[in-house]
């Protein structure tokens, strides 16, 4: 792609909110990463639509930059990443592991995808169907949520079969909290367990598990929300770009008197005479309704002429009204951009507002917004 912007979709119209998506600042959070864990490998998690900001343009982005290894979540994730991927190198893992489905495992065959097997169930069907062909194998350290335990790795290790594992894995559960003791265990669990398969890969660490500073790489590791922009340094500064930007034209402009209420059910009234906008995004954009604001509970904030101004009112499914009484009066005329998220609204920021987590934030993305892809 060149720096020029691509649009997705038809021309835009109306009050459509402008989803503005920085494929330079992908790809440099991704050489920040693999700069950090090398001499391992850095390879890109793009399950779920590449967390929402499109799977085909920020695989091709990041595949010619140098990623030569992607996980994803599902089979048909794993088959539609290959397509896009043609024939550029690439190691496909599939997460969510092996089902017992002939049609499946064909089809993932086909794609030259390598699942990781998360049970000893898993594991035997493996060996049944396809016995000398490589898969990934996952370790539960203590998450309890995918993975076979170490005494399963340890019989499974003891066995010529052994040597069919590309990748031993396991997942940190709290990587995010420095200092949680969670993190030793599971490290030395999978120290453990990595001995036991000598020839293969060994992957822990996700993004937040890379600045862990007594947690060594490996071989491999799994980097996602950092590379989309999201702090994997919660209560430090992000050391990630920002990569998703989202603008939404004001469609009206009202002023009302001290007790008017707003939106749905009243749980915001006006403390004084106040000056309000409303943009036309709401929940079925993306915009959770736990980031609505009300007299007890601030809610998200938009930018708007530099100045922070709050969501007011329940967020609707089609709309949200914005305080913007503080703003300069030049930039809320109707038809002015206002940021929900990009240099001043950060990911997190706004999740934190709607009482949630970056990562649902961008993988609530919609598809009615107005994409354009910049750089990569």
């Amino acid at each position: 792609m060149s720096n020029k912007a691509h649009m997705t979709g038809s021309e835009r119209l109306g009050s459509q909110a402008i989803l503005t998506i920085d494929l330079d600042a992908l790809v440099a959070n991704w050489r920040a990463m693999g700069a950090r864990a090398a001499p391992a490998q850095c390879a890109a998690v793009v399950k779920a639509d590449a967390y929402g900001i499109g799977v085909k343009p920020a695989a091709l982005a990041l595949s010619r930059a140098g990623c030569v290894s992607f996980f994803v979540a599902h089979i048909n994730e794993a088959i539609h990443l290959r397509a896009i991927l043609g024939a550029a190198p690439a190691d496909i893992y599939c997460l969510n592991g092996l089902p017992d489905d002939s049609a499946a495992i064909a089809a993932l065959l086909d794609a030259d995808i390598f699942p990781v097997l998360g049970s000893a169930t898993e594991w035997t069907l493996w060996q049944a169907q396809v016995p000398n062909r490589k898969a990934a194998l996952h370790v539960d350290t203590g998450m309890n949520r995918l993975g076979i335990s170490p005494a399963e790795a340890a019989v499974i290790g003891a066995t010529p079969a052994a040597d069919n594992v590309a990748l031993v894995m396991s997942h940190f559960a709290s990587s995010e909290e420095p200092d949680n003791p969670m993190n030793a265990a599971q490290h030395a669990a999978f120290d453990a367990v990595r001995q036991l398969f000598p020839h293969a890969r060994a992957s822990l660490a996700n993004s937040s598990g890379v600045f862990l500073p007594s947690t060594p790489h490996y071989d491999l590791v799994r980097v996602g929300y950092a590379i989309y922009g999201g702090n994997p340094t919660p209560g430090a500064p992000n050391p990630m770009q920002s990569v998703v930007h989202l603008q939404a034209p004001i469609i009206q402009l009202r002023e009302v008197e001290a007790g008017a209420c707003v939106g749905y059910n009243s749980t915001w009234r006006a403390p004084s005479a106040r000056r309000l906008a409303t943009i036309g995004t709401g929940y079925a954009d993306g915009l959770l309704r736990s980031a609505s604001g009300s007299q007890e509970k601030p809610g998200a904030q938009a930018c708007i002429g530099g100045m922070l101004c709050p969501i007011v009112g329940r967020v609707s499914m089609d709309l949200c009204v914005i305080d913007v009484t503080d703003a300069p009066v030049t930039a809320t005329a109707p038809g002015a951009l206002v940021e929900l998220l990009g240099a001043t609204i950060a990911i997190d920021d706004l999740a934190a507002r709607a009482n949630t987590i970056g990562y649902e934030i961008l993988t609530s993305l919609s598809s009615r917004y107005y994409r354009q892809y910049v750089g990569g």
